[in-house]
């Protein structure tokens, strides 16, 4: 039977006031205790009421059923009773775990055989601090900046202590700071900004981050402002190998480096998910890759390790960038002198290739090529494979869907199934990519797999993996592994 409009209201305010009564709770967790809660990789902390009301709802995408804050609300009061150490729990996975393997033991009995490793440790944190700058503030470094502050809690792990850039105007640090604090795509900084023109530092929710002008990587001294044994993250993308890299080392108080593109030579170009466990203490400078190489490499290893792949052209539909030119003017690459604003641009990609830096197992066995479009953000690519194994739409729609919930694949890979979805619907997304299932196409051996990514925010978090892995500072996650009958349904 269905409610009526009064019992429909009664039912939403009392989810409200469930929400609003998590929103200390989570906070508590995050200061005291340097425990980060999220829902489905969607992170809890600073949010409103509404995006905790949106965070349960979004779980449905997930697991086809919405996430109830009657059974996340008594889990995360427990939570707050244990006297936890630093981690990163994931309620919704933690309250699907219960529901499947609890056999028959109190909320709490279960939360303490969990989390025994962190149970009673009252925000004790091992983590060692590293200091962070980032050398350039274009589109990826403003948002790596956002995502560093968000992620400053009680100042342990990856510490934001300075950006590196060259004097643009009288106004340069206010015009720093503006761009930072508004963004045409992603919105609004969530918090306050402050700007010290005399200190040449702009804080961010607490985080001072100092200012420095220069053109030269290698003639710092980053000592000077207190930043010692710093990981350096190189946004410019003037430098591609370790040869023009190696210039920030030679910088007082830097320890390594981290390219935000694509690398050149023998670096190392890391996907997390994929072969971040390849980074070696001894690795001075490592490369991100770029956007849709992260956006395509964790689909096409879970594709190749269920069904394998012969061969495939990745096509990308990409949003236009800085490179191209708003209106018609020299460039020095084929067809991105021509109007962005106003075309679609046929442009090569080197993505398809750079797959088998990562991912060995698939040289030579990719072409690619892609299309700049008249968008800012949020891209698509476009994976034609053949296969050595035959499937159906649901079948892989249905792996893909389990890999982005139970898989180690679940931070890069997302899955989608609405009619209605755009790409503007993707702005924001931490997720390396997201599987659009209602757009697969398959055809025995040969398949064909939409997949969107947002080529700005998603690469960003993207990197601030890799960074944490670099860092040696990623928190205990739970639950630490996923349920049985979760894990057999994708099993290869």
């Amino acid at each position: 039977m269905s409610q009526t409009s009064d019992s429909c209201l009664d039912t939403w305010m009392g989810r409200e006031a469930l929400a609003e009564a998590m929103i200390p709770v989570i906070g508590r967790l995050y200061r005291e205790n340097n425990v980060v809660t999220s829902i489905h990789g969607r992170s809890l902390i600073n949010k409103s009421t509404m995006n905790i009301l949106k965070a349960h709802r979004f779980a449905r995408r997930m697991s086809n059923s919405e996430l109830l804050l009657e059974e996340t609300a008594p889990l995360l009061n427990t939570l707050a009773e244990l006297e936890l150490g630093a981690a990163a729990i994931d309620v919704a996975r933690l309250t699907e775990k219960y529901k499947l393997e609890g056999n028959g033991a109190s909320l709490e009995e279960f939360l303490r055989a969990e989390l025994a490793d962190v149970v009673g440790k009252r925000g004790a944190d091992n983590r060692t601090s590293t200091d962070v700058v980032l050398y350039g503030f274009g589109r990826i470094g403003r948002l790596l900046a956002r995502l560093l502050i968000e992620k400053a809690g009680g100042g342990h792990g990856l510490r934001l202590r300075a950006i590196v850039v060259r004097r643009g105007s009288d106004k340069d640090l206010s015009k720093r700071a503006s761009l930072l604090r508004r963004d045409s795509v992603h919105g609004s900084f969530e918090g306050t900004i402050r700007v010290d023109e005399e200190a040449n530092t702009i804080t961010a929710n607490g985080v001072q981050v100092q200012v420095i002008y220069s053109d030269n990587p290698a003639t710092i001294d980053y000592t000077a402002y207190g930043i010692k044994d710093a990981l350096v993250v190189d946004n410019t993308g003037r430098w591609r190998d370790a040869e023009g890299l190696s210039q920030h080392l030679q910088s007082k108080g830097v320890a390594r480096v981290l390219l935000t593109a694509p690398g050149k030579g023998a670096l190392k170009n890391i996907v997390h998910g994929i072969n971040h466990g390849s980074i070696e203490d001894t690795d001075q400078i490592v490369s991100a890759a770029s956007c849709t190489t992260n956006a395509i490499t964790p689909v096409l290893k879970a594709i190749n390790d269920k069904f394998g792949v012969i061969h495939g052209h990745v096509e990308t539909v990409h949003s236009f960038t800085n490179d191209q030119n708003l209106i018609d003017n020299f460039h020095k690459g084929d067809r991105r002198g021509r109007s962005a604003a106003l075309n679609m641009v046929i442009t090569e990609t080197g993505a398809a290739t750079a797959v088998a830096k990562a991912l060995p197992e698939l040289q030579g066995k990719l072409s690619g090529s892609s299309i700049r479009v008249p968008t800012p953000d949020v891209s698509l690519a476009i994976l034609n494979l053949s296969l050595e194994n035959g499937t159906t739409k649901d079948e892989v729609n249905d792996y893909l869907r389990q890999m982005s919930l139970h898989s180690d694949l679940r931070k890069q890979i997302d899955y989608i199934d609405s009619p209605e979805v755009v790409s503007t619907d993707f702005v924001g997304s931490r997720r390396a990519g997201i599987v659009d299932g209602l757009a697969t196409i398959s055809n025995d051996k040969n398949v064909i797999l939409y997949v969107w990514y947002d080529n700005e925010f998603g690469y960003s978090c993207q990197v601030v993996r890799v960074m944490e892995e670099m860092a040696g500072v990623n928190p205990p996650s739970f639950p630490a592994k996923e349920p049985a009958a979760a894990l057999a349904a994708i099993a290869v």
